[in-house]
């Protein structure tokens, strides 16, 4: 399943966020991958830690760096009520591009990679918001937990 976001949805985040330098690669990746959320998220990543360090394919025992920033961000944004009462007050006034910008920093300042930046952290925010948090951290869940709970 792709989870992307609609030309509707890509325009209203590239309005809101048109001020908002940081977040500009972000769209242009969402732009090239037609709102694909997981394709642009992987990009940026590549392209911030190193295309030879990124990818699907477990190197031994050791995880990939996609599971290690998918873990990241749902290890620190799926506990963190402060971040959950930022999506819930973004909710309740999605016009609010101060919101949005405010979320996206939040994730900036949380998740303690060397590498995350502002337009990863556009379209992890982006990706929360289209699918929902709860949903986006059952999703994110490694495979063995689901499994097992």
């Amino acid at each position: 399943m792709t989870i992307a976001l609609s030309t509707d949805e890509l325009q209203t985040a590239e309005a809101m966020l048109h001020g908002y330098g940081p977040a500009q690669p972000a769209i242009a990746s969402l732009h090239q991958h037609q709102g694909d959320l997981e394709a642009s998220l992987e990009d940026l990543a590549m392209a911030s830690a190193g295309t030879a360090a990124y990818g699907d394919t477990p190197r031994g025992d050791r995880a990939t760096l996609r599971q290690v920033l998918l873990a990241n961000l749902r290890r620190e944004l799926c506990g963190d009520d402060s971040f959950r009462e930022k999506v819930e007050e973004y909710n309740k006034n999605p016009a609010q591009a101060a919101l949005l910008t405010g979320l996206i920093v939040y994730v900036v300042e949380l998740v303690a990679l060397p590498w995350m930046s502002p337009a990863i952290a556009t379209v992890a925010v982006l990706w929360i918001l289209k699918i929902g948090l709860r949903t986006f951290c059952d999703y994110t869940e490694p495979a063995e937990t689901q499994r097992d709970g």
